[in-house]
Order: structure tokens, then sequence, then C-alpha cells
């Protein structure tokens, strides 16, 4: 799998976006989970790097910070302030210095959580842009050949012929391994491990220590073991809240909620909206949203799963692959400036996946693992863009079915048939 090797940097997707943001900007803020690789491609694109979790100087970082934190500031451009929520105050000092100096690119800020909504946010807007960072995409790991473009579907280039290297087999360790870079490249027993540890650091309460909160680490593994159970799903969190309790632990809703905006916070969860489109009546739509994690590979590790588990449990397969799915469509989606969306009415009518773009083009994705239910996705598709269109929706830009086969191809009716090992921007 991928041939790279360790310990080199790989491109990211976001490496444009951040160009294009710093030459934009006075500064940018780059969000996303710990171990997704912010600092890392933080530091390609920046001269000077203050990291406020060093753990030498970190104590004298916060002194200074509460001191005269402009001191913090100084040094040459883009300067990286790593994990800048450690001292919050960075964020005004920051956005006063952008305001003197009226040129773009001056830092980049990582945060691996984001503060609590009423602090110190709120304040930076049209100074400090705010990019979402995620784990690696398969194309960004090497593991898709990227020969199906989102972009040329979004052109109009639907006449489609490629193969995908991926077997079944391979897309169970993916789905394990997941996209965190220290992952890729190493050994299948190493890279399974990644995830392992990155689960365990939110049990034992080290992800949650930075940002100053801890949890009941039995409570959070019953909360995050019943949320793995129903993984792209609509379960509601009454459900949910069942699941816990018929496991012997005890929480309210309120308590629960809490949990969630914490794992939320910290990018470890992320879940889908549901689009809601002009048709019928309001009523007829579900608007739910659908649970996910940031990566398919936190799900995995929560329950225990190991890529020969998965080849025997082809259910919750399909719905890790599925999360795999939405996870690379995201990525590649925010490279086209859209936005992934689910959609589901009580008529049964659903998509797994619609890409909406800025400019109103929007694609209908079935996610489908095997080739056997192709037939219902592709129905399924030109009904709801059928009942879209009766309700003046324009027309889609595509219909797919995102499978785990071999062939990329454009069927009969237009509906395409794709790979996600063929999938790219």
């Amino acid at each position: 799998m991928g041939d790279h090797m360790a310990g080199k940097y790989l491109p990211r997707l976001i490496d444009k976006t951040i160009d294009f943001y710093l030459e934009t900007f006075g500064a940018i803020l780059l969000e996303g989970p710990k171990w997704c690789g912010k600092t890392t491609t933080a530091s390609i694109h920046s001269k000077s790097i203050l990291k406020m979790q060093d753990p030498d100087q970190s104590k004298n970082f916060m002194k200074i910070a509460d001191a005269n934190p402009s001191i913090l500031l100084e040094g040459e451009t883009p300067r990286l302030i790593d994990e800048w929520q450690m001292a919050p105050v960075l964020w005004d000092a920051v956005r006063s210095e952008v305001d003197k100096r009226e040129i773009p690119g001056q830092y980049i800020l990582t945060g691996s959580v984001t503060p609590p909504k009423d602090s110190v946010m709120h304040t930076g807007t049209g100074r400090i842009a705010r990019l979402a960072m995620r784990t690696m995409s398969l194309f960004e790991t090497g593991d898709s050949n990227g020969l199906v473009s989102l972009k040329s579907l979004f052109e109009g280039k639907l006449q489609i012929s490629a193969q995908s290297k991926l077997t079944i087999k391979d897309l169970t360790f993916l789905v394990c391994r997941g996209g965190w870079p220290q992952a890729v490249g190493k050994s299948e027993r190493s890279s399974l491990l990644i995830a392992n540890q990155y689960v365990k650091s939110i049990y034992n309460n080290d992800l949650l220590k930075q940002a100053g909160i801890t949890k009941d680490p039995k409570r959070m593994q019953a909360v995050l073991r019943s949320y793995a159970r129903n993984i792209e799903t609509l379960a509601s969190n009454k459900v949910i809240l069942e699941d816990i309790k018929s496991r012997d632990v005890g929480i309210s809703e309120a308590t629960l909620y809490s949990y969630f905006n914490i794992l939320e916070r910290l990018f470890i969860i992320e879940e889908t909206s549901a689009w809601a489109p002009r048709v019928r009546s309001k009523t007829a739509l579900r608007t739910s949203n659908k649970k996910g994690f940031v990566d398919p590979s936190i799900a995995a590790a929560i329950l225990g799963l190991t890529p020969d588990m998965l080849l025997k449990d082809f259910e919750t397969f399909g719905f890790l692959f599925e999360s795999m799915c939405i996870r690379d469509l995201r990525i590649y989606a925010e490279q086209l400036d859209g936005e992934v969306f689910h959609y589901h009415d009580q008529y049964g009518l659903e998509s797994d996946a619609i890409i909406r773009l800025n400019n109103g083009n929007y694609a209908l994705i079935e996610v489908k693992l095997g080739n056997k239910s192709e037939e219902r996705g592709a129905k399924n598709l030109k009904k709801l863009e059928s009942l879209l269109t009766n309700n003046g929706h324009p027309e889609t830009a595509f219909k797919m079915i995102l499978t785990g086969g071999e062939y990329a191809y454009k069927r009969e009716d237009g509906v395409l048939v794709v790979p996600l090992g063929c999938l790219g921007i």
C-alpha cells in the first residue's frame, strides 16, 4: 500500500489553499484533529515557529503570554503559532498585529480544539481566516490513483474509464489504518497502531487536558462505543442514550450532549448535515445529522475491529467504508468550494452524499461497497433527481455510485460507477 517513505513530507491538497489564503488574509487559522498533520503542513508554509506545547518552553511562553503577548509574535513571517489556544490572549494579539501591519500572510495559527463558543473567536472576523484540515484522503496517501477527477465531473466531462488497484482486502486495511500521516508508508502492524493510540489518548484524557477539560474515562468509552455502533446512521441521541444505559453506565441526556460537544470541539466526531431542498412539504424531510467520525479508523479502533474482522462482517464494513467515502468526498469537495450533505425523506428516498458547490451545482452520490446493489442505487438516484427537477431544481451535475469495486465507467442510463480507489481531485 502507498509507496511513500516515512519521514518525507507528503503534499496535501490543502497546501494550495493555504498559499492562496496567505496571499489574501493577514492571518489564517488551521483547525483539525490532533495528529492530522497541521503542524507539519503549517511549518512548510512558515518562516518562524512558536510551539506553545514545547515541553521545555511551555511554562515560560505562558508567562510571557500573560505579561506581554506581542513578544511571542516577533519573528520572520509567516510566523506559525502552534496550538495557539493554550494562551487564548494570542488571538487578540495576532488580530491587532495584523491590523497594524496591514500586510497579508503574517501568521498561521493551528489548533486541535475549538475554544468554547463564547470566548475570543468572534473578534477575528475578516482578519483571521479559518481553514479546516482533516486526515488524509486516499488520493493524498497514494492509495487512490485519482484517475476520475471530481473537478472534471463537475465540468461535465462524464466519459470515464479507469481501474482501481484496491481489492476489498486493501479497503478493510485502509479503513482501519485511516488517513493519519504517521501511519502512511509504515508496515501494516505499525500503521494499525496509530488509530488505537489515538483512541487511547481520548479515553485517558490526554487530548482533553489540552482543552482544559477532564471527563470520566468509563463514560467517555461508553459514549464513543455507542456512537461508533451507529456510525453513518440517523440514530437519535435517545437511541444512543438507551444503548449506553443497557451497558450499565449511568448517563443523562445533558451529560451526553456535553460529551458530544467536547468531541466536536476536538474534531473527533463530524456529522453530515441534512440537505433540505424545496420539495413537497417540509415535513417530508428527515433533518437529523448523520453520525460520523472525522476518520473511519477512529470507529474501527473504538469497536476493536481489525481488517480480518471486517472481511467477515460485511454490514459493519459497509458503514465504515461509507465513512471513509464521506471523509474523502469532504476533502475533495472543499477544494472546489463545496460541502457534503445527506438527503433522506419519509418516502424512503435517500442519497448518502450530496456535494453542493458554492455556485449551486450539485451531485447525488450513493455509496455501495459491492456491485450487487448497484441497480437499486442507480434507480434511487434517478428517482431523487426527478423529484428535484419536478420541484424546480436544476439537473444534477452528475449522479454517482461510489463503490469498493474495480472499474469506473458510465452506465447506459448516465449514472457513473466510480471505485473510491479511482476518485481524486
